[in-house]
């Protein structure tokens, strides 16, 4: 009998025991699994990172850049640039990059709106305007872009490119240009009845902007002969004060030239004609931010009751007064 008593008090020892090792385990085994699945959250989130990057550097990586004519760069040549655009198969796509390289003193690069104007010469109305003799274009836009040069001569000769840009689906769609999500806005003609001429008056232009409120959506119309004249917009108060034309953001020499004030801040604009610019021939905006829509709460409208009508209401509220 104290045999068995003995044996039992062993036997309970162990699966107590046994059953503590266990819990032991089971909670060992549960921070563990905790632990692993901790590692393999940041192991997925790195490696999910790094193709991220990887994806975003290999399709900035994937860009192209052509220079126009190789080794001829933009210049007169009978349907050069037909051919040069069919070449070893080109393909043209959204974010890929057209290097132009001229003289300058004789030559620019006119993007222009349409197939008509390409075929025709027709610079008139340009999109766009570079004229530094190293212009670098990025392709923004699927579709049929076209390119000529406004020396009509040379045009006529051949210096013109058309290129159709495709857009990759693997490639993030680019965002809308500014042109097409801003507001309209006012639209003001420089100098007004003057235009952009050289009056020798050397506050001229300053006098007529501070006239006036500008808003980030307003245009400006420059008008002004093209011979002889053009606008470059530069892009510091120092090539403002002294009339340094050599690095514009943008240059225009239609003589009709509208402008988009795209961006808050101060904008200068400049004539690149030697002597004109020192007369006053220049311009300095400040942009404001959109204005924003004025909204008003709603209040009720006053009731203007009649005399019989307020009688009325009184005599109804005159029946519902309990009596005492």
């Amino acid at each position: 009998m104290g045999e068995s008593i003995s044996a039992y008090g062993t036997e309970a020892k162990y699966v107590a025991y046994y059953t503590k090792s266990l819990t032991s385990f089971k909670a060992a085994k549960s921070k563990l699994d905790g632990l692993i699945m901790a590692t393999r959250t940041r192991i997925f989130s790195f490696v999910l990172m790094m193709m991220m990057s990887f994806t975003v550097l290999l399709s900035s990586c994937s860009a192209k850049v052509y220079k126009v004519g190789d080794s001829e760069g933009w210049t007169a040549k009978d349907d050069v640039y037909y051919a040069w655009a069919e070449s070893d198969h080109k393909e043209f796509h959204v974010g890929d990059f057209l290097v132009f390289e001229y003289n300058p003193s004789i030559n620019d690069v006119t993007h222009v709106s349409g197939s008509l104007e390409y075929e025709f010469c027709d610079y008139s109305s340009p999109k766009t305007v570079y004229n530094t003799g190293h212009d670098v274009v990025t392709l923004t836009e699927p579709g049929f872009h076209y390119f000529i040069t406004s020396n009509q001569t040379q045009c006529v000769l051949g210096q013109k490119l058309e290129v159709l840009v495709i857009h990759d689906p693997s490639s993030p769609v680019p965002p809308p240009t500014l042109s097409k999500i801003l507001p309209v806005g006012n639209t003001y003609k420089v100098g007004d009845s003057k235009g952009w001429t050289n009056i020798y008056d050397s506050d001229f232009y300053n006098k007529w902007s501070e006239e006036k409120q500008f808003h980030v959506g307003d245009s400006l119309i420059f008008e002004y002969a093209n011979e002889v004249n053009d606008v470059y917009e530069i892009s510091g108060d120092l090539e403002f004060i002294t009339c340094d034309p050599t690095s514009p953001v943008a240059v225009h020499k239609t003589g009709h030239d509208l402008v988009r004030l795209t961006e808050p801040g101060v904008h200068y604009f400049i004539t690149s004609q030697s002597g004109y610019c020192e007369a006053g021939l220049k311009l300095r905006v400040m942009v404001k931010p959109e204005p924003k829509a004025v909204t008003y709460p709603n209040f009720p409208k006053k009731v203007d009751l009649s005399a019989m009508e307020r009688l009325n209401n009184w005599l109804k509220n005159f029946k519902h007064q309990p009596h005492h």
